[in-house]
């Protein structure tokens, strides 16, 4: 199949999971639900795309394997820390604006417009696929299987240093500044940038597969500036009255040796 066919259908995929997204989020009032389908609606396009395109096989599982340890991985880490919370600020503010109106809304508004980008940033993953059926496993593949070794290891070890601080009482108000998060102030995100981009250079090897590179780049630009590290530190100015003096020693985003503490 080629990818001009395969592209409506793994959108018209992202679309079913969403729309199953919304139906669970209608019978527990909570949006928030739309996090915990993220990662494995990403697994279900990856799949699907297996069983669609003629490629070579090794490529073909790579892909496929590595998109469902990060989506099984990031699906069991929201599921936990949303596990007997309030629904995010950001969707109980739209479901205080429209109280009557809301849950039709949040199916466009919501999840409907993340099936979307997620149709969109798993572009390296479809066109990935594609291939020699005798193609061998190349430079771009074990490069790309490295670098993303490296970025799980900064969201996975980034995340579980989150939720282990925010756990213990005694931290409620502080910011977490030890671990891999003295060295960025946003060790998941960018960890789940580095993975992204290592998918890109494993499709790299497929034909056209460079083209793909609008899916890493458009989920690097909404990490950094939409709903990753700017809405992050948003959310945290509000409650962190030392956020300035923790953001003059620890770098944005790139890892880096932390400066000393300001006088």
């Amino acid at each position: 199949m080629s990818i001009p066919v395969l592209l409506p259908i793994t959108l018209t995929a992202a679309i079913v999971v969403m729309i199953l997204a919304w139906a669970v989020h209608l019978r527990l009032g909570k949006a928030s639900v739309v996090d915990a389908f993220w990662g494995p609606g990403f697994a279900v396009i990856a799949w699907l795309s297996i069983g669609l395109v003629q490629g070579p096989p090794a490529r073909q599982t790579l892909l496929a394997l590595l998109v469902t340890v990060w989506a099984v991985r990031l699906a069991f880490h929201v599921s936990r820390r949303n596990r007997g919370k309030p629904e995010d600020p950001r969707y109980a503010a739209m479901r205080a604006k429209h109280p009557e109106t809301f849950w039709i809304r949040s199916l466009p508004l919501v999840f409907l417009l993340q099936a979307v980008i997620m149709w969109l940033v798993s572009l390296p993953v479809q066109i990935g696929m594609r291939g020699a059926l005798t193609e061998s496993f190349g430079l771009l593949e074990w490069a790309g299987l490295l670098l993303w070794g490296f970025g799980f290891f900064w969201e996975a070890v980034g995340d579980e240093q989150l939720y282990r601080f925010k756990s213990k009482p005694e931290n409620k108000g502080r910011i977490l500044d030890r671990g891999l998060w003295r060295y960025t102030r946003h060790p998941n995100y960018f960890g789940e940038t580095v993975m992204w981009w290592s998918l890109w250079i494993i499709a790299c090897a497929a034909p056209g597969g460079w083209l793909s590179f609008i899916g890493p780049l458009l989920l690097t630009l909404l990490l950094l500036k939409v709903s990753g590290v700017s809405l992050t530190e948003q959310t945290m100015r509000r409650s962190h009255s030392d956020l300035d003096e923790y953001k003059s020693r620890v770098s944005p985003f790139l890892p880096w040796p932390p400066k000393e503490p300001s006088s």
